[in-house]
């Protein structure tokens, strides 16, 4: 199938590479010229696990193009997947400025009926006012879908390749037919295709988000609980995830979630719900524990070692979470600039992250090559991401290079009572009289 994808930015990349990979001829398109001349050139603009490789063999095999020629693009494809970024504006509200100029382009140039599919993620409605864009340029015929997407950022590939499930918005008969051939070869092994209206498809992606979002507000919150009356937040998690109806995902305490889906799919969806007159209670709680718990860390570093003015701070991980480079919403961001504020010296390490950061801070933050590096001289250790290269370190070595064995560890790597036999100060996030409290 003749396919293209207006927006070759994380999601519109990675759905490209995954639907040349089955065989189909894509063509990624974009205004931007230097992120198309560098994906010509095998240089990508994002770090995700596997994508190098799957973009490099299909673009050798013919299979996968990319261009700026946004009307040739739309021209080729017989399903066009808009793909465009769609940034939270002040109010929280979805920006659909780009959503809509993509669909306005793509009315001008149908020469054959065609699937306009919006694969950003936007806001109930969205669909209908793609269809009225393009109706507004074209009397050609043409179907509107939406088609929401559930990638995990470091794990991308695989989600895509065999999905839980795959979710489309459809109202016309053509549209699911073409769409069902598409994402046949995703659904071998039986995860389903869910067709249903357009308006539940679009609520749905922002439902998902919002319900995981809610269970890290939800465990945090319990962590805060367990520190104040010296229960374990392992073992309690431990005891509910253990029933069948809660299961043991997204329950893991920690310095907040971040990236580039909860923290606006949130609040998108409270713009939503008070744009209808409906109060969002809950989301407003779920965003207010997660922002309050970004300070956690800090509170924690200043018990431990005090006034942090003049102290040096590592700092492990910077992404949002590992696998990616992605450092938008991250609670190291939130960490690094209280330190930076209070008058401290950073000294940061991510496998990642490192070219990310230093266009956020600039030369304000010291980066070390390796983990090690970053360690030495520092007054205390901060982990907040739980990177692989992390969770078995040689204590011995953290203790000789920092001036005092005090380790903040925002995501619970390592067992408080050996920390405290191996002569540390130790706080984890809701592990009883261990955690350091608030």
């Amino acid at each position: 199938m003749r396919v293209t994808i207006v927006g070759s930015g994380y999601v519109g990349l990675v759905a490209g590479a995954c639907l040349a990979e089955t065989g189909n001829d894509v063509v990624c398109a974009d205004r931007d010229a230097a992120k198309i001349d560098g994906l010509g050139r095998g240089r990508l603009p994002i770090y995700e696990p596997g994508l190098e490789p799957l973009v490099t063999r299909n673009a050798a095999a013919g299979r996968l193009h990319f261009t700026t020629d946004l009307e040739a693009a739309v021209e080729h494809g017989d399903v066009v997947f808009i793909a465009v970024g769609t940034p939270p504006g002040e109010d929280g509200s979805a920006d659909l400025q780009h959503v809509l100029d993509v669909a306005t382009t793509i009315g001008r140039h149908l020469d054959r009926f065609k699937v306009v599919v919006t694969k950003s993620t936007v806001p109930v409605g969205t669909a209908e006012r793609v269809r009225a864009a393009v109706r507004a340029v074209t009397r050609a015929d043409f179907a509107v879908a939406s088609n929401p997407e559930f990638l995990k950022e470091g794990a991308a590939i695989g989600d895509f390749m065999k999905p839980d499930r795959v979710v489309l918005g459809v109202d016309d008969p053509r549209a699911e037919e073409l769409l069902r051939e598409l994402y046949s070869p995703f659904v071998r092994s039986g995860s389903p295709i869910l067709f249903m209206d357009i308006p539940s498809a679009e609520v749905t992606k922002y439902a998902a988000n919002a319900m995981l979002a809610t269970r890290i507000s939800f465990m945090n919150q319990i962590a805060d609980l367990c520190e104040r009356v010296g229960a374990d937040v392992f073992a309690v998690r431990q005891g509910i995830a253990s029933d069948s109806r809660i299961g043991p995902a997204f329950l893991f305490p920690g310095p907040g979630y971040g990236g580039s889906c909860f923290p606006k799919d949130v609040k998108a969806l409270m713009h939503t719900a008070r744009s209808v007159g409906m109060a969002p209670d809950l989301f407003d709680a779920v965003e207010f524990i997660n922002e309050r718990q970004k300070q956690v860390m800090f509170a924690k570093l200043g018990r431990l070692v005090g006034d942090v003015t003049g102290k040096t701070i590592a700092v492990w991980g910077l992404a949002f979470k590992p696998g990616t480079d992605d450092m938008r919403e991250s609670p190291a961001v939130a960490l690094v600039d209280a330190l930076l504020a209070a008058g401290a010296s950073v000294q940061a390490h991510d496998p990642e992250a490192m070219d990310v950061a230093r266009g956020i801070w600039g030369e304000r933050v010291r980066y070390a090559a390796e983990p090690y590096a970053a360690l030495d001289g520092a007054d205390a250790l901060c982990v907040v991401t739980e990177w692989l290269v992390y969770r078995t370190p040689d204590f011995q070595r953290i203790k000789e290079l920092l001036r005092a064995p005090v380790i903040v560890d925002g995501r619970n790597l390592y067992e408080p009572e050996r920390m405290n036999r191996l002569g540390f100060q130790y706080a984890g996030i809701g592990r009883g009289q261990n955690g350091a409290g608030r």
